[in-house]
């Protein structure tokens, strides 16, 4: 499996079983957790449901936890349900990783009641939520709005628990900062800091780009500084960060600048990256330096996406180079994308 030789591994596995030889759980749960890794959940499904049938090895927590993620990673969650409840009844339970897998999978789905339902099943079956489980309990009530009802919840619920992380506090920065309460995303920073937490770059992402939107660049350097003493190094969404506030503040030779610093440091542009820059270009009348853009990154083997072509389309009707505008067009419809 680390070589990508899927093929190869389930030859092996049909041919110990055509020379008699029963794999046990070890053997079962390896190569469902290589298949599953593979996106190759249903290869996996069917080679269990045939150890199933056959009774020659009882499932272990670790087969059945691997197809439940494969199928909540698919989409497939009626698939993922089903298999948890089988696992109950064949005497195999679920444990923390089981429930844990299932509670992301709500919680990124917007299915609220459904992971409370989860959590409360968890608690009755004996099983105490993780700081995992609390802090994606916490993301979701966070993105749906009230952020002090949700730092509340920390202090009251996770902290008492030992359970309160770096994770728990960016996520209520990051939900102060969209809720346009720097200055409260701020003390909570003071608040980690105080605590010794180790702080990450998405923290002061969140922060830097919220006091940049109020036009607060002062603090935003500060911020900037502190990260910079702390010896953390910025990603292509920090980056990306700066460059998009640059570029709608007008400040487009700066941005450029930023765009340039990410690549000298050794990061490299990602289609989210190329499209805040050539946004900005296109929004400024400055669209040949875009479609240069443009094409560096298809040089770079950075593929463009939808909005990358509605951008540079918009900013060659905008100039009337109309024939320029249909040749890329044809372009964007080659690669699938409309307008």
């Amino acid at each position: 499996f680390r070589d990508g030789k899927v093929a190869d591994a389930v030859e092996i596995w049909n041919e110990m079983i055509r020379s008699g030889i029963n794999p046990d759980n070890k053997a079962c749960a390896a190569l469902v957790v290589g298949l599953c890794h593979a996106r190759k959940v249903d290869l996996a499904y069917e080679m269990v449901a045939e150890e199933i049938k056959s009774e020659r090895v009882k499932l272990s927590t670790v087969v059945y936890n691997a197809l439940i993620s494969g199928f909540c990673r698919a989409g497939r969650i009626e698939k993922a349900e089903a298999l948890k409840s089988y696992m109950s009844k064949s005497g195999c339970r679920p444990d923390l990783v089981t429930y844990n897998v299932l509670l992301n999978y709500y919680y990124e789905s917007n299915m609220l009641n459904k992971a409370e339902g989860v959590m409360t099943e968890m608690v009755r079956s004996g099983i105490e939520p993780d700081a995992y489980s609390y802090n994606q309990l916490l993301k979701r009530h966070c993105r749906v709005g009230h952020p002090d009802k949700c730092y509340s919840f920390m202090v009251k619920e996770m902290e008492p628990r030992g359970f309160c992380d770096v994770v728990s506090y960016s996520t209520l920065i990051e939900a102060f900062c969209r809720a346009s309460n720097t200055r409260k995303a701020y003390k909570l920073l003071e608040e980690m800091r105080q605590k010794g937490m180790v702080t990450n770059v998405v923290t002061y992402t969140s922060l830097i780009k919220a006091f940049l939107r109020e036009g607060n660049s002062v603090v935003a350097k500060k911020l900037l500084h502190q990260m910079t003493e702390l010896g953390l190094s910025p990603d292509s969404i920090f980056y990306t960060t700066i460059m998009d506030h640059l570029c709608k503040s007008g400040n487009l030779d700066k941005a450029y600048g930023v765009f340039n610093d990410m690549i000298e440091h050794g990061i490299t542009p990602d289609a989210i990256s190329y499209n805040a820059l050539i946004s900005g270009l296109c929004r400024s009348c400055r669209v040949t330096e875009a479609m240069k853009l443009f094409k560096d990154m298809q040089s770079n083997e950075c593929c463009p996406d939808e909005l990358t072509f509605k951008f540079i389309i918009g900013g060659l009707i905008r100039e009337n180079r109309l024939s320029a505008a249909y040749k890329v067009w044809d372009q964007m419809m080659d690669k699938g994308f409309t307008l």
